[in-house]
């Protein structure tokens, strides 16, 4: 690892504070990551310098304003190793990304007798949209069972894409909820193997904050991003598209900037990415996700992936290790993320988050968005602690100690 986890922290205004006298332990990370200083001194400097819209000024400031919008745009593209900006939609998150493809391309191109192929790993947002279009369209909703490994069973995965049906792939690089890393380029390759024409999109909320992300070399049609969670502001995501995707697809929202002409009997939609961004941008957080990648990038996204792997072990050996705590998810770091969920016998999650917030431990409990995976895991819910690059070891005895503390308290 090649950045200090104690100087990395004064970066981070949030994690200066205490709670109760004790000192806050962030771990809920895979909610939405802190922001470090230099993202909000970059969207001040938006308010501040370059207060105007974007793309249809031609006074400086506005201009000034348009090109550094621009510049958030082709520096995301970098950072993720997407085929080109121009295939960069920014979106408000994910959720918006998969309900565009929804609306715009599944809508269009699938019906009875096709089939979408998800797994029971995914967020809602990866689901729904999909379920949704399914009931208005016609087209079969498979999905891919988890294995006792809480893996992708690639052999049933095989087994759903064997008759060639399956025209669309929606997959979760990882899983908010197991921390699960699926192994994509063999997805990828075997539903191209059973249909060469199929189209992939990949929900990338939890991979692009810690694995270092090529979405070109992963081959995949579309590939959503959140940038809350990867230390940029909330209300912006991105939805990479190969460009061609998006040149055949019509717009999912309607109104100014999305267009190139309009007559009283004929509208001419804009090129993508513009004809997807409907109305005035989230400009300043544009200003926000330039700095949060410059950031992530000078701390090197494979020093981050490192230094997870390295707590995510030590954290699942330590929860797995404590009295009447089931952890779900591999237990092999290499196979998973940072998003670490487990039970503790007798203490509804619920009431576990609350006592440890008494410790100023900040951790997410309840379903998670992933309804259909708590099913699968037969629980209604479970406590999660999410790691990232400002946690250490000594987030992990307050957590500890807030899970004996409760254990005592409500298991009796």
């Amino acid at each position: 690892m090649s950045f200090d986890v104690a100087t990395l922290r004064k970066e981070f205004p949030t994690l200066q504070q205490e709670v109760d006298g004790r000192r806050l332990v962030y771990l809920d990370s895979a909610a939405s990551s802190q922001t470090p200083r230099r993202v909000l001194d970059a969207m001040d400097e938006y308010y501040e310098h370059l207060r105007a819209n974007v793309e249809r000024g031609v006074y400086r400031i506005s201009e000034q304003a348009t090109a550094r919008y621009e510049r958030a745009r082709t520096r995301l593209a970098d950072f993720v190793g997407a085929p080109s900006p121009d295939g960069v939609v920014f979106t408000k998150n994910v959720t918006e990304a998969m309900n565009l493809v929804a609306y715009s391309w599944v809508r269009r191109q699938l019906g009875p007798g096709d089939a979408l192929l998800t797994t029971e790993m995914e967020h809602h947002a990866n689901f729904v949209p999909w379920w949704h279009a399914a009931q208005e369209v016609g087209f079969e909703l498979r999905s891919i069972p988890i294995t006792d490994a809480f893996e992708l069973d690639l052999d049933a995965a095989r087994e759903l894409m064997a008759d060639g049906n399956v025209r669309f792939l929606a997959v979760t690089h990882v899983s908010n909820v197991l921390g699960t890393i699926n192994p994509l380029e063999d997805l990828i390759a075997m539903a191209r193997e059973a249909n060469p024409e199929v189209v992939v999109t990949v929900d990338g909320a939890q991979a692009v904050p810690h694995l270092p992300v090529d979405v070109a070399g992963l081959d995949c049609d579309f590939y959503g991003v959140t940038v809350h969670k990867m230390c940029g502001p909330t209300g912006l995501g991105a939805l990479i598209a190969k460009p061609e995707q998006l040149e055949a697809m019509p717009p999912f929202l309607t109104g100014g900037s999305m267009i190139l002409d309009v007559s009283l009997d004929q509208v001419t939609w804009n090129h993508a990415p513009h004809r997807f961004e409907a109305g005035t941008p989230p400009i300043a957080e544009a200003f926000g996700l330039e700095a949060a990648c410059d950031f992530l990038d000078e701390l090197g996204m494979a020093n981050v992936r490192a230094h997870e792997e390295a707590l995510v072990g030590t954290f699942v050996e330590a929860l797995t290790a404590a009295e009447g705590v089931t952890v779900y998810g591999p237990t092999d770091p290499s196979k998973r993320s940072g998003a670490i969920s487990f039970a503790v016998d007798g203490v509804h999650p619920h009431d576990l988050g609350a006592m440890l917030d008494g410790y100023g431990v900040c951790i997410r409990v309840g379903h998670h968005c992933a309804k259909p995976l708590m099913r699968t895991l037969g629980v209604n819910a479970t406590a999660r602690a999410s790691l990232y690059l400002y946690n250490d070891t000594d987030d992990l005895a307050p957590l500890l100690d807030g899970i004996a503390e409760a254990r005592s308290f409500f298991a009796r």
